[in-house]
């Protein structure tokens, strides 16, 4: 596996960076921090100038972090780029055969882009691999266990394999989560044959297999994380559909980050 983490040399990108080596150790993976120079002037002299000064003093801190973690044994690299930071570091993930996406934000807040940031809402609509989102606040220390949240729609399939198999190398317990609001009878059937489903295909592991009862997905999702801090959510999605999850208040998403979990994204 390869993870590439954006660093914009805040505290928060650190905590990521620690997080992203911390799970290459498990896998024998390589972490790649990229470091994006956003720089609009006016004036092309002035220009030239700043991005001088901003390479040598990205180059410098860089190479103190990549320093600072080499006794981890973690193939550790980092590459400088200049424009828009969302484009940019999906673009250059995906020519890299990068694998994952590990990246902080300052977590909690009212609306989508006070809780992800910009750059990670920008980020998660142009990403066409895994993003792992770390909140500021987040224990990292305590987790254990992933939980993906299943809403039983056909482009979830897709990632089941995938999950698997990251759950066996990070050496995490995995957790089906479905909410049952109102449920119907086709609804409690298909909780029922996750279980066989799962188990055909990926014979031999062991899996948790829960539900939540509640008013609203939003409630009880909510209520599983709080009690379950040691969890990474995962969801999985399609941009659309996610995007308009983000852009509005009171979705499952937002209650997460007020939470401060981590959130995995499969795309």
């Amino acid at each position: 596996m390869n993870i590439i983490v954006p660093i914009d040399f805040s505290k928060d990108a650190e905590k990521a960076l620690e997080y992203a080596i911390y799970l290459a150790q498990k896998k024998k993976a390589t972490v790649e921090m990229i470091h994006i120079i956003d720089l609009v002037y006016d004036f092309a002299s002035q220009a030239a100038i700043a991005l001088d000064s901003m390479y040598s003093d990205a180059d410098k801190i860089l190479t103190g972090l990549k320093e600072k973690y080499a006794s981890s044994g973690v193939p550790i690299s980092f590459t400088i780029k200049e424009g828009s930071p969302s484009i940019n570091i999906s673009k250059y993930a995906e020519e890299t055969d990068k694998n994952l996406i590990v990246m902080g934000t300052k977590g909690a807040g009212g609306a989508a882009k006070i809780i992800f940031g910009s750059t990670t809402v920008n980020l998660i609509k142009e990403s066409k691999i895994p993003v792992l989102v770390i909140p500021k606040a987040a224990n990292l220390s305590q987790i254990y266990g992933l939980t993906l949240a299943l809403d039983f729609s056909d482009h979830e399939k897709q990632f089941l394999a995938w999950v698997v198999e990251i759950c066996k190398s990070w050496e995490f317990k995995l957790s089906f989560l479905h909410i049952l609001s109102n449920p119907t009878f086709k609804e409690e059937l298909a909780c029922m044959g996750l279980k066989s489903y799962v188990g055909k295909n990926f014979p031999g592991e062991d899996f948790n297999f829960l539900t939540e009862k509640a008013e609203s997905a939003t409630d009880g999702l909510n209520k599983y994380l709080e009690q379950h801090p040691e969890t990474i959510l995962v969801v999985c999605h399609e941009h659309k559909n996610f995007w308009n999850q983000l852009t509005k208040k009171s979705q499952s998403l937002e209650l997460a980050y007020a939470c401060n979990t981590p959130i995995l994204v499969l795309i």
